[in-house]
């Protein structure tokens, strides 16, 4: 019996690089990186009943909220937000020009 050798095998860190190469990918990454740090910008009131869910072109970051109060009370925070959420954005080097809130987006 002829014994079979397979030598040519791709490491898992050269997966991993070539996937970090994609736009795309990348884009997600950050995206899910700048997420993670909503509940620090909004605050413990408000991380619970909120939560990023998109972004949609021009710069505007689509944020669920439980209910119709809760998406009022964050719209006159807004510039709040922004200035809070400004040295995050700086870091992950994302352009976040205006935030919307949206109650019909939320799910649990």
């Amino acid at each position: 019996m002829k014994k079979i050798l397979y030598t040519d095998f791709v490491g898992t860190s050269e997966i991993i690089a070539e996937m970090l190469e994609n736009k795309e990918i990348k884009k997600a990454m950050t995206r899910s990186n700048l997420y993670k740090f909503w509940g620090k910008v909004a605050g413990a009131k408000f991380a619970s009943k909120s939560k990023p869910y998109s972004m949609i072109g021009g710069g505007v970051m689509i944020i669920a909220c439980e209910n119709s109060i809760v998406a009022q009370e964050l719209m006159l925070k807004k510039t709040q937000l922004l200035v809070k959420f400004k040295p995050y954005l700086e870091s992950l080097k994302i352009n976040v020009k205006d935030l919307k809130f949206d109650a019909k987006k939320w799910t649990i």
